[in-house]
């Protein structure tokens, strides 16, 4: 290595602004402040930590149980039968079964062409 052109490396302290304790460490500049250190964050913890922002969370919350219930009550619909989508569907399906029906099967209409030439 080079003489002269490397920063110093000291022992430096480190601050966390979440949970205020300092700690010893070692870098190039005095002093470091961090916003989340090993002791407060979630993946060393194993504590989930919700940092609320103008009540997003709550926001998210309230919507996804209101999809919930939208989502349980066309279940419900569906099962019971009482869904208009479905119960329109069903009616299509009806008329186009009777509406596709022959008027007379050709047995009888034999039997009445017989009958009317004699």
């Amino acid at each position: 290595m080079k003489t002269g052109i490397h920063p110093e490396y000291m022992i430096t302290k480190v601050h966390c602004d979440s949970c205020g304790i300092d700690f010893e460490s070692t870098s190039t500049v005095p002093q470091i402040t961090v916003e989340i250190c090993s002791n407060c964050h979630p993946f060393y913890t194993g504590k989930q930590k919700i940092l609320d922002t103008a009540g997003r969370v709550e926001k998210f919350n309230t919507r996804r149980a209101t999809a919930d219930k939208l989502q349980s009550k066309k279940a419900k619909a569906v099962n019971k039968k009482e869904d208009p989508e479905v119960a329109k569907i069903q009616n299509e399906l009806e008329t186009e079964t009777i509406e596709t029906a022959p008027a007379e099967t050709p047995a009888e209409e034999t039997a009445e062409t017989t009958d009317a030439q004699q």
